[in-house]
């Protein structure tokens, strides 16, 4: 049984935090372009990358161009494409595997196949390529046929369940290893690991997290193996506010 949220301890001053973006930090959209940002969140980051000594990241599954287009003045570490791009003190860093890639081909062909069914949002990404069905959950079936055909015509991608999307994405990239990645340098090297997320794709960085003795934090409803959660970003932000209230 999930502990309350209530049960969810403040931050330690020697906590490296990290954070998903949609669906943690903001509301989920119908489009990843209609976003919005709340009130108070750039100022929050700022706050708590200050309070924690800079060991503050976001990891998304979007672009690090995307994350820094809906919070320019973030002055932390991003993860984005999940893990196929690192950002250290506003330096993009390419960390692709090797995967030998014509994401333009994979975009027209992911086009081609659900021009049929236009309630399908194809996401077009510089690693890989997402079909939204969130408009139309009945068009489940239909991306995940569509994605898996990709998948087996690019043998070094694989596929990334997801809310209401499947995505495709570079094989050896992933959250956890992006936390890894972080974890091993500065500012973030020998903190207490605390990772908020709400998707499928943030499970195994929950775990991870939670084997090198921090803590996972599932943002909403559905099975999780993170310790505590969180109902909504919302309550995230109060989380958060709280703690530099009375903690940090």
């Amino acid at each position: 049984m999930q502990p309350l949220a209530q049960n969810l301890p403040p931050l330690s001053a020697n906590a490296a935090l990290f954070l998903d973006f949609d669906g943690c930090l903001v509301e989920i959209a119908p489009r990843p372009d209609a976003v919005v940002v709340p009130p108070g969140l750039p100022q929050r980051l700022a706050r708590l990358h200050e309070r924690l000594g800079g060991a503050v990241a976001l990891v998304s599954g979007r672009d690090i161009a995307d994350l820094r287009s809906w919070l320019p003045d973030f002055p932390g570490a991003m993860a984005g494409s999940h893990g196929a791009e690192l950002s250290l003190d506003g330096r993009l860093i390419e960390t692709t595997h090797g995967v030998d890639l014509d994401v333009a081909s994979l975009h027209r062909a992911a086009a081609r196949a659900v021009a049929d069914s236009p309630a399908i949002l194809v996401e077009r990404k510089p690693h890989g390529v997402a079909l939204h069905y969130r408009a139309d959950p009945s068009l489940r079936t239909v991306v995940e046929e569509v994605m898996q055909h990709l998948a087996d015509a690019h043998p070094d991608m694989v596929l990334q369940p997801a809310k209401m999307a499947v995505e495709l994405r570079p094989a050896g990239t992933g959250k956890d290893g992006a936390l890894d990645r972080l974890m091993a340098i500065p500012p973030f090297a020998g903190r207490v690991p605390v990772y908020a997320g709400d998707d499928l794709t943030d499970e195994v960085a929950m775990a991870h997290a939670q084997a090198r003795g921090g803590h996972g934090i599932k943002i909403g409803e559905g099975e999780t193996v993170a310790h505590y959660r969180l109902s909504d970003p919302a309550a995230l932000a109060r989380w958060l506010d709280d703690t530099l209230a009375e903690v940090l």
